[in-house]
């Protein structure tokens, strides 16, 4: 029970859901850092929500959550793709309020005009980018409204996290095909569940395996749980695209930067790879030679 993804389903219904759990990965996300005690679990609850958000796409692609804000914390990032890959990372000034919790919800009371995005980004196809207020205490609550108001699926979401383990739980209630789907159904299931939900005690969320926390919230329920799908930490980054960076700024400011540092080398935040050009690699780039 490491880094994993469950997904259920209540038989004969048209409600299904997911439950991550993260540790190895979480730790090693931490270590590139010496995060204060509440940006970690702020980080291990946006790494659970776009675990969870991910099994919900049927595209190859990655979700991603951005918080944007003022004041001592600046942003923070959490990203997942189809393959099970996440990563994450955070940036804000030091603050004796986050190392003196181990809340997210101090974090988040800190923010000055914070913004969450959700950013969806196919390997084909256009990008989206959803914006949800963050107006509720803890991030569960706030994806939580977006996905009732804008995505119009019923859904609860469950987060908690600490500096070891992470996990999430989300259950949804997808729509009905026809109006005799909707006769079939159990008019107080969704009710049911969504109580039952909320009986989820942090410490159950981190520690417990899968198939207990949901024997425990829904025992009198047919489940389904299908194979589990492993997580791990994946970052993206690679010298091909560094080297579309240094195109990006051009020959000129590459010939400059040269001239104060030689060979160029460029850091990973997510893992801390370093990557170096020599000067003729970077300019050839441009299919400029040294003499």
């Amino acid at each position: 029970m490491s880094d994993l993804r469950q997904r259920f389903y209540i038989e004969d219904s048209p409600v299904r859901g997911e439950v991550v759990h993260l540790e190895e990965t979480l730790q090693t996300i931490l270590a590139q850092r010496d995060y204060a005690p509440a940006v970690q679990v702020l980080l291990g609850e946006m790494l659970s929500a776009t675990a969870l958000l991910a099994s919900t796409l049927k595209i190859k692609g990655r979700i991603s959550l951005q918080i944007q804000a003022s004041g001592s914390f600046k942003w923070a990032m959490a990203e997942c793709n189809h393959l099970g890959e996440v990563r994450a990372l955070a940036d804000y000034e030091a603050d004796p309020r986050f190392n003196a919790a181990d809340s997210s919800t101090t974090v988040l009371s800190t923010l000055i005009s914070p913004v969450l995005f959700i950013n969806i980004e196919p390997e084909f196809g256009e990008r989206y980018q959803g914006i949800v207020a963050l107006d509720k205490p803890n991030l569960a609550g706030c994806l939580m409204q977006y996905y009732d108001l804008s995505a119009q699926i019923p859904t609860r979401i469950v987060l908690a996290s600490s500096a070891q383990r992470a996990g999430g739980l989300l259950i949804q209630l997808l729509p009905r095909n026809s109006e005799e789907e909707q006769e079939r159904v159990d008019q107080d299931l969704w009710p049911r569940l969504t109580m039952l939900t909320e009986t989820l005690k942090t410490e159950e969320l981190t520690d417990l395996e899968a198939s207990e926390i949901l024997y425990r919230l829904y025992n009198e329920e047919e489940v389904r749980l299908p194979e589990v799908e492993v997580l791990k930490f994946g970052c993206t980054c690679s010298k091909e695209r560094c080297a579309q960076a240094l195109e990006q700024i051009g020959a000129e400011a590459v010939r400059e930067t040269l001239e104060h540092q030689n060979p160029i080398t460029m850091d990973c935040q997510f893992c801390n790879t370093q990557y170096s050009f020599s000067a003729e690699e970077a300019l050839g780039l441009f299919g400029e030679h040294l003499s």
